[in-house]
């Protein structure tokens, strides 16, 4: 009887143990479609345009309409186990990047510690595609001396842009579009209308302000180009004083291991972008064609949200409070 009890409580000590490990991020199990048996992990840590809630949410979309096995990761107060956007010394999961087929990548300023950033090193020398989405062209902000990555941070000297310019084709600069008073038209660039990623997206429009852009480094293709509007209506007019800007592009980058990995960069990524059936189409598609199933685009991929999604304000400081992984369970 005694083995029994000290049995059941090692039992109950490893089911806790695992669950609360377990709830650092969220797992979306794929169904039927064509991603069934591929495994993608989403990186998520800004501060302002709430990808703790629209990564959930696109991830939804990957699993339930695409068959995709999803992680979501999050920025985790290592305090209470929340979900805090502006923690940025925090990812937990980031190991499972070893067995990814593909990552997505939205974090901003993040300032990990060498065990952490370890696993993207890793898997961004892999030559395994990269999907990296608003604020990671800036994704890392390394400011204590002893960090072995300091040359990822978007401002970096010796490796020109960090990360952002580096890996993705760009870094931070500015905001081209007026913040929060200008919003995007996306038009498919010139010479790129029959490629597959933006196969169905006739409507690309999103909250998000133009980012600026000085150089698309490497072998950048811009593949939607930014239209700065002068309000944050869908269907208001032009500023015609602001010549297009990219706001999506693919490009190849070579790590330490000189496979190539397919790159694909958005500077959109506002909350309010996601509620664009176009934007999300053209992720998707982004998805399908960094795996190289570019012949397995359909003419309109399925997008359809799954649930509810209203995502929350953007801005510093503006996130829900007390959200756990486990809250975005499908």
């Amino acid at each position: 009887m005694q083995f029994r009890k000290i049995l059941l409580s090692i039992f109950a000590m490893i089911f806790i143990c695992s669950n609360s490990f377990a709830a650092d991020w969220v797992s979306y199990k794929g169904g039927e479609g064509l991603g069934k048996g591929k495994h993608i992990v989403i990186v998520t840590g800004d501060d302002e345009y709430r990808s703790e809630e629209s990564m959930p949410q696109f991830g939804k979309i990957l699993a339930k309409r695409h068959g995709f096995d999803v992680d979501v990761l999050f920025a985790i107060n290592s305090e209470d186990d929340s979900i805090q956007p502006d923690f940025q010394t925090n990812i937990p999961g980031l190991e499972k990047l070893a067995d990814a087929d593909l990552m997505i990548l939205f974090t901003r300023f993040r300032n990990l510690p060498d065990e952490q950033a370890q696993p993207i090193e890793d898997y961004v020398n892999s030559g395994k595609p990269i999907i990296a989405l608003r604020t990671s062209t800036h994704a890392f902000n390394f400011t204590d001396a002893g960090s072995s990555y300091t040359k990822w941070s978007w401002n970096n000297k010796e490796w020109d842009g960090g990360f952002g310019r580096q890996v993705l084709g760009e870094t931070w600069i500015n905001h081209y579009g007026a913040h929060k008073k200008e919003s995007t038209r996306g038009l498919i660039a010139k010479g790129m209308e029959s490629h597959p990623i933006v196969r169905g997206c006739e409507d690309i429009w999103g909250p998000s302000d133009v980012y600026g852009i000085k150089q698309l480094t490497g072998d950048s293709k811009p593949i939607v180009m930014g239209q700065v509007l002068v309000g944050m209506n869908h269907d208001d007019a032009p500023n015609t004083d602001k010549e297009l800007v990219p706001v999506a592009w693919i490009k190849t980058y070579t790590g330490s291991l000189g496979v190539p990995s397919r790159v694909f960069t958005t500077t959109m990524g506002h909350g309010g972008d996601f509620l664009s059936e176009g934007f999300r189409r053209l992720v998707v598609n982004a998805v399908y064609w960094g795996l190289g199933m570019d012949n397995l685009i359909p003419d309109r991929a399925d997008v359809e949200l799954v649930g509810d999604y209203n995502p929350s304000p953007i801005g510093f400081g503006n996130y829900v409070k007390g959200v756990k992984p486990s809250d975005h369970e499908m």
